[in-house]
């Protein structure tokens, strides 16, 4: 059975800006950070910066979002453990689209590395200088891009599992550009 419960235009454009930002996001960060120290390397970090304050402020925007506006419910044939395991899931994301722009913040903020959004603004520094801090940030920063990109790979997976083998409207609910009729 296939429902007519769509996202709303808000949901579905935070949802899919998330998307593109993380996706940049991640792939700029495992760029970065092998290259050796230049102005270039400096210049992609304060980028990376930028854009993970950007990520951290859409991600407040977008749990605001969702606390005010429930979403379409889930397909009612859909089993009662995949229904928690969405739930579950969605729950994650939104602490780690939160707990990884933080990690990064308070890594730089160790490090001695104040953020600056877009060069202008200074960020306050949210943790004294300590370079062993830094540097065990720097692993839980990492660790934690890690298991949201897992994350991304098993949502992105029960989407097209939704979509292919359920043909329900799990996948084409989120879509942008679908007839909203």
């Amino acid at each position: 059975m296939i429902s007519s419960a769509r996202y709303s235009l808000p949901a579905i454009a935070l949802h899919w800006l998330m998307v593109v930002l993380l996706i940049g996001l991640f792939t700029l960060g495992l760029y970065m950070h092998d290259l050796p120290l230049s102005p270039d390397k400096l210049k992609l970090y304060s980028w990376h910066k930028w854009a993970g304050v950007t990520a951290f402020i859409l991600a407040l925007l977008r749990l605001a979002w969702r606390l005010g506006n429930r979403p379409p419910p889930l397909p009612a044939a859909m089993p009662r453990w995949q229904k928690a395991a969405s739930h579950g899931m969605h729950h994650l994301f939104y602490v780690l689209m939160l707990a990884i722009p933080l990690s990064g913040w308070l890594m730089s903020s160790a490090k001695g590395f104040q953020t600056v959004y877009f060069g202008v603004l200074p960020l306050p520094d949210l943790l004294a200088r300590d370079k062993e801090v830094g540097e065990l940030l720097q692993t839980v920063h990492e660790y934690l891009n890690l298991t949201l990109a897992a994350l991304v790979v098993a949502h992105v997976g029960a989407a097209l599992k939704h979509h292919l083998f359920d043909r329900d409207d799990v996948l084409s609910r989120m879509l942008p550009f679908r007839d909203r009729a």
